[in-house]
C-alpha cells in the first residue's frame, strides 16, 4: 500500500512539474526619438516576430484611435485585423515630429537569442506608411543597444529594466 501511494505520490509531482513551465520575461524601457517631419502623430507599432516574419504579439502601440490601425498595414492584415487581441494596456499617444517617448515593453526570454525580431512599424496620416521603419533581431547585445530608424523614427534605445 506504501508502494502505491509513494508511486502515486511520483505521478502527481511529475505532473505538476511538467505542467507549470516557467516561462519568464523580462522588462525593457524602450525610448522612441522620432525625426523632425512636420504633420499629424505617428501611430508605432512595435511587434514580436518569430525567424520567418510573421507576427506573434503585439508590444507596444503608440495611437489609441482603432479607427486608424488599418493604416499599419502589414499588422492590421497579419494579426491585429484578423485577431483582435486586447491592447489597451499596451497603447499610447501618437508622437510628432521631435518627440521622444519611453514606454516598458516586456519580452519572453526565451525569444532572446533564437532568431526572434522586434518591428517597429510607423504610419503618418496622409505620409507615408514604414512597414519596418526599425527592425533588428533580438539578441543579448541588441536589447541593450540603439538602433536607428528608416522612416519617421530617428532611433530607438532599449534599457533593461
Amino acid at each position: 500500500m506504501i508502494r502505491k501511494i509513494n508511486i502515486l505520490v511520483a505521478i502527481v509531482i511529475a505532473f505538476i512539474t511538467l505542467s507549470f513551465t516557467i516561462n519568464t520575461s523580462s522588462k525593457y524601457k524602450c525610448m522612441i526619438q522620432m525625426t523632425n517631419y512636420s504633420g499629424e502623430g505617428a501611430y508605432i507599432v512595435v511587434s514580436l516576430l518569430d525567424k520567418d516574419g510573421n507576427y506573434l504579439e503585439t508590444l507596444n502601440v503608440k495611437g489609441n484611435d482603432e479607427d486608424w490601425y488599418h493604416d499599419i498595414t502589414e499588422w492590421w492584415e497579419n494579426l491585429y485585423g484578423k485577431k483582435r487581441p486586447n491592447i489597451d494596456a499596451i497603447t499610447g499617444e501618437t508622437l510628432t515630429g521631435g518627440e521622444r517617448a519611453i514606454s516598458i515593453v516586456e519580452i519572453d526570454n526565451n525569444k532572446i537569442n533564437t532568431n526572434h525580431k522586434i518591428r517597429f512599424e510607423t504610419a503618418v496620416e496622409d505620409q507615408e506608411y514604414y512597414t519596418s521603419d526599425v527592425e533588428f533581431e533580438l539578441t543579448s547585445e541588441s536589447v541593450k543597444s540603439k538602433v536607428n530608424g528608416k522612416g519617421f523614427i530617428r532611433y530607438i534605445r532599449l534599457i533593461p529594466k
